[in-house]
């Protein structure tokens, strides 16, 4: 006698795997007392998570274009559903195995498991294996610290280590000590931008008097507008190099004055010290101190230091160290503005050093030197300070 193929409705399907997911017995167990093999509770589960209720549709009752129509739909809320997954698993993507489980544990109310598993690339097996799993104290504070981290090290976009991490965490109440965000960053392959090499752009004209070095490495001040240093930098464009020159106050590294222009000229540092000098208005006295390029050591410029009351310092000759303060700024620009950003033209090169300089450098970054307060809040914190001891 030939045997009969056995036929299960849709209602019967989907209570089967619902009796499956919810009884806490076994999917073996279930099939047994059901009477079916558990091959097809595990067929009609994986059915169900990718195609919800148009899962199990039936056949002979629709024509081919209708039958057509109903699998396109179904891929389309597939690949719909898991962009939804990508989206908002985001930022748990590369943070490990332990947070993509928080992510579907978080999240599995919203979408199925075993559509986030495959979608993740993470095994059914390894999740459930895990939810059994007790989870120490520990763990689920380190979980957390990595989300804050993660935060606030995107909102810098990977500008931070974990020094000004460890700041920004504590300033927002995250208590924790550097080696703990050290060591999560490293697990979290979380690395900040490396500094680079800058590459001199100013020459020094023979027949231009210098002036001697009063500086002398002394990288420090006690109040604003006593001390200036200011020198030249490029920026690789399509459209050619832009050079930007700025003017940097020592007492709180911020920037007082800048210029961009494409021709590296005296033009350009006049621009700069301009700025500096609208902005700032400096008592005579201050110290100016720049390399021995021939832009800082033209008639035009020396007359508009002169003006001002400035008194002229500069570095000896081929010596970087003796302005180490700008050498070390345009490192970080080059790395936390630049990077390995190509632009494509001048001004949109622009738009992102005068975004960086003005909105960021200046009024959020922090600074290892001012105790990790922005360059900003460090002149308000020590005009505070001043006005207490009046």
């Amino acid at each position: 006698m030939a045997k009969v193929q056995k036929t299960y409705t849709k209602e019967f399907k989907e209570e089967a795997v619902r009796l499956a997911q919810t009884s806490g017995k076994s999917i073996t167990q279930v099939a047994r007392e059901l009477g079916i093999s558990d091959t097809s509770i595990h067929q009609w589960r994986k059915e169900l998570a990718q195609h919800g209720k148009d899962a199990f549709p039936g056949s002979g009752h629709q024509t081919a274009l209708e039958e057509e129509n109903r699998r396109l739909k179904r891929e389309l809320e597939r690949v719909q559903q898991e962009r939804d997954i990508l989206k908002k698993a985001g930022e748990h993507l590369f943070a490990g195995k332990q947070m993509i489980y928080y992510f579907i544990e978080e999240n599995k109310q919203e979408f199925p498991i075993v559509v986030m598993c495959r979608v993740l690339d993470i095994s059914e097996s390894g999740y459930y294996a895990w939810r059994k799993r007790p989870t120490c104290q520990r763990r689920r504070e380190d979980a957390r610290l990595t989300n804050h981290i993660r935060q606030v090290f995107t909102s810098h976009q990977g500008r931070y280590g974990s020094p000004r991490i460890h700041v920004e965490l504590k300033d927002r109440g995250v208590q924790c000590s550097r080696k703990r965000v050290a060591r999560l960053m490293h697990e979290a392959e979380l690395q900040a931008k490396r500094k680079r090499r800058r590459v001199v752009t100013t020459r020094r004209d023979a027949t231009h008097p210098v002036a001697p070095n009063l500086l002398e490495r002394d990288f420090t001040a006690t109040a604003p507008n006593t001390k200036w240093v200011t020198d030249i930098t490029y920026i690789p464009t399509i459209q050619g190099w832009l050079y930007l020159a700025v003017m940097l106050d020592l007492y709180s590294r911020a920037v007082v004055g800048w210029s961009m222009s494409a021709e590296c000229s005296e033009k350009l540092v006049e621009n700069a010290l301009k700025m500096a000098l609208a902005r700032r208005r400096p008592k005579a006295g201050l110290l100016h101190h720049s390399d021995r390029g021939s832009q800082y050591t033209s008639l035009a410029y020396r007359s508009q230091l002169t003006q001002a009351g400035m008194i002229m310092s500069m570095s000896r000759k081929g010596n970087c160290w003796d302005n180490a303060a700008m050498e070390s700024f345009f490192g970080t620009l080059k790395e936390e503005c630049v990077g390995d950003s190509v632009y494509q033209s001048h001004a949109e090169a622009k738009q992102a050093l005068f975004t960086y300089l003005e909105i960021y450098y200046n009024r959020l970054r922090r600074h290892s030197t001012l105790g990790y307060m922005s360059p900003f809040i460090y002149e308000k914190f020590g005009e505070q300070q001043a006005k207490r001891n009046v």
